[in-house]
């Protein structure tokens, strides 16, 4: 099904038992965001919101909620699509099976943008800000936020359809400082697309025309967070998974979608910012106020009949889980074909997805080392933390696969294998005062903080402890010590205070443990506030000990010394607790999980979800 609209998106997935209908009034205050978090969890349908407190317009969420339902919305177009982006990956592949690939330099040309006559698309009506579904997502969110918006500008040196960059970057619609129906905020760092336009802008001394797309066929909210090959368009790729041209036009000087639902037209202004913030984000914290570019609203318009699409992010999974899996298909062997010699490259996404990279290389460098050590796994290392968003991770697993297969996707499996053959004096190696992701409080600053690269190849070393270490038990102030997984405990230490008092409870920590003899068995140990919660789960462990540390300050070990600058220890400690300049967590208010509780009743629109 190619899809022209949204609307057609929601009728085929309804015809197909895909989507259900919310036919009672629904408060975009917390009860819109909480309502899809607990059918996401369900592993339900999409949601179409039909009566949305103070807005006219109804609104959709969980249309990519899971895998299966994506591949539903893209079935007509997704073979050709992935078709494309391996011949833009590997050209070789069309002299290999030339048959296979003859219709897709055509599909490109079909899918190219088109340009209709300048002035208002028909169907549309201008509107006001307020006139939209201002639907806050979490109790601490600063206000309302568009969080499938598809944003547009162009390169002011380069003007055009073709020198543009389409990027998922939140925008803020109300709260702070932001004047209703006249200013909106856009988060977006300097290295994004967005980002490089504004500062050609500001050195041209001129505001950079944005144009902010809601809605429209599917394939375009997609397009805004593709990881597409060099030089392919995202409005291509929109044309591609589509199976139609992206139709164009400008008013005002401002780029319009003639098939979004809405548009929001506006102008940042150099040096222009205001406090943009908080926001409920994917890893599962609050990201928290700073300056962000401001946009000027121009004017803001509607298709009759328009559609509001949105999700919600927060601790994962989400739905943004489902999304990255629907990436990581379309593209397919991206990663292979820009890094030689790297096999798998799996964000974790149990982990908020930026903080935890597993890999697996190959080490070819040294075939007749009688004892082998990591080489040119490290070389693809540093290239993986160089490279796109994967320069965004902290902590970075590796290994080459050599003995018996290894997935990067088999958590516990492919951690054994690191920690059976990892060696703590020789295979860690850190990267400090560098940068990490803007959503990250863990580090010294925004932006701002480390990364340490964990690898090992070769013969196992060590077998992996199964049960605590009698060593380990009755240390005084660390208490409830619990096993994880083979090879890794969790201890419940006293509330992080400073560093200072980190560093003095953890050297003492570490004398206790050497005055009770080494063990081998055990290569990590991970310092909570709650050891039975992580404990409880593979997903929890990941969650709490990757999101809330910071490799140059929170990494400490047991008998560690330096050699030749190079850090060395018997046993890994990471403390994993809660620092003070951390953002919270997100938790649920539980009287709006009540309140929506009226939805799931017998008889109510969602009676008939089975939801835990």
């Amino acid at each position: 099904m190619k899809y022209r609209n949204l609307e057609e998106c929601i009728v085929d997935l309804e015809k197909h038992g895909h989507l259900v209908r919310i036919h009672e009034e629904v408060d975009p205050h917390l009860e819109m965001a909480a309502i899809h978090m607990k059918v996401y969890a369900a592993g339900g349908p999409a949601l179409l919101f039909e009566k949305v407190k103070g807005s006219k317009y109804r609104a959709v969420s969980n249309l990519f909620g899971t895998i299966e339902r994506s591949k539903f919305i893209f079935r007509d177009t997704w073979d050709s699509t992935q078709n494309v982006i391996a011949l833009r990956n590997n050209p070789a592949k069309a002299l290999k099976n030339p048959f296979k690939y003859i219709g897709t330099g055509l599909a490109a040309r079909r899918v190219l943008p088109i340009k209709s006559v300048s002035g208002q698309p028909s169907g549309f009506e201008e509107i006001q800000i307020s006139d939209l579904p201002l639907i806050k997502h979490w109790q601490g969110d600063g206000g309302a936020f568009v969080t499938l918006p598809q944003v547009y500008s162009e390169d002011p040196e380069k003007p055009g359809i073709m020198n543009s960059n389409l990027g998922m970057y939140r925008v803020q619609l109300s709260g702070n400082d932001y004047e209703l129906n006249k200013e909106v905020g856009i988060h977006y760092q300097i290295h994004r697309g967005i980002g490089i336009h504004q500062a050609k802008a500001n050195k041209l001394g001129k505001p950079l025309k944005v144009s902010i797309f809601i809605g429209g066929p599917p394939a375009h909210t997609l397009s805004a967070v593709m990881p597409l090959p060099e030089g392919m368009s995202e409005l291509i790729f929109a044309g591609l998974l589509t199976g139609r041209h992206f139709r164009y036009s400008y008013v005002d000087g401002y780029c319009i979608s003639n098939d979004a639902d809405f548009v929001i037209t506006g102008e940042i202004y150099p040096e222009e910012t205001k406090p943009e913030g908080p926001f409920g984000d994917h890893l599962g914290y609050y990201s928290l106020i700073h300056e962000f570019p401001m946009m000027r609203v121009h004017k803001v318009y509607a298709r009759k009949n328009a559609i509001y699409p949105f999700t919600v992010v927060g601790r994962p999974p989400q739905e943004d889980t489902a999304f990255g899996e629907l990436i990581h298909e379309l593209t397919g062997g991206a990663i292979q074909q820009e890094i030689r010699g790297v096999k798998e490259v799996h964000a974790v996404d149990a982990a908020g997805v930026h903080p935890l990279l597993f890999a697996i290389g190959s080490e070819r460098y040294t075939p007749y080392q009688k004892v082998k050590q990591p080489a040119e796994i490290l070389t693809q290392a540093n290239h993986i933390l160089g490279t796109g968003q994967l320069s965004l991770a902290k902590f970075l697993f590796i290994t080459a696969e050599e003995n018996r297969p290894v997935s990067t996707h088999h958590i516990e499996d492919f951690l054994t294998y690191i920690l059976e053959r990892i060696d703590l004096h020789r295979d860690i190696h850190f990267q400090t005062n560098t940068t990490i992701d803007t959503l990250d409080y863990s580090g010294t600053g925004l932006n701002t903080g480390s990364k340490v690269i964990f690898s090992a190849v070769g013969d196992q070393r060590r077998e992996l402890c199964t049960e605590v270490p009698a060593l380990l038990k009755g240390i005084t102030g660390f208490e409830k010590v619990q096993m994880i997984m083979p090879g890794i405990v969790v201890m419940q230490a006293p509330e992080f205070v400073s560093y200072g008092d980190a560093q003095r409870e953890i050297d003492g920590l570490c004398d206790a443990i050497r005055e009770r003899g080494s063990f081998a068995s055990c290569p990590m140990i991970i310092l909570s506030d709650d050891s039975e919660f992580l404990s409880a789960a593979i997903d929890n462990f990941l969650w709490v000990t990757f999101t809330r540390s910071n490799p140059s300050h929170d990494i400490y070990g047991v008998n560690s010394y330096y050699e030749h600058k190079h850090w060395a220890c018997d046993n890994v400690i990471i403390d994993a607790r809660a620092k003070p300049h951390q953002a919270p967590p997100l938790i649920p208010d539980p009287t709006v999980a009540n309140n929506i509780e009226r939805f799931f009743v017998k008889g109510a629109s969602l009676g008939r979800i089975q939801t835990s």
